[in-house]
């Protein structure tokens, strides 16, 4: 069974930075596609970045590209999503969620089987 556990996370002013954590376990091996979701009060969940484990091939949505940076961690079953210049439009719930195998370009925002419990992130102006 797989589990994500999420860390980090917070408040902060804008322009500054925080990071997000999520580990996986439950794969027998540390090779799968891990993205990170977020839902900002009244508005639809936002996919914003991927990482294929296995390459470390990324994936960004357009508004966090430049800022955001998903990167895997040591253990290797550790993501961490590194969130630079963050700005109020940021402040949201993120959620890490996985799908075993690789992330594909077309579809790297699909397909995710199974959710971390969310972190809070408030960015203030």
């Amino acid at each position: 069974q797989v589990r994500l556990a999420q860390s980090g996370g917070g408040s902060v002013q804008a322009g500054e930075s925080l990071r997000l954590s999520c580990e996986a376990s439950g794969y027998a091996y540390d090779v799968f596609c891990l993205g990170w979701f977020r839902q900002a009060p009244g508005k639809e969940r936002e996919a914003v970045a991927a990482i294929y484990t296995g390459r470390g091939f990324t994936f960004y949505a357009d508004s966090v590209k430049g800022r955001f940076t998903a990167s895997q961690g040591d253990p290797t079953n550790t993501v961490h999503l590194q969130m630079n210049s963050l700005t109020p439009e940021d402040t949201a719930i993120y959620y890490c969620a996985t799908k075993p195998g690789y992330c594909y370009s077309g579809s790297w925002s699909e397909g995710f089987q199974d959710w971390g419990q969310g972190t809070p992130v408030l960015v203030s102006s």
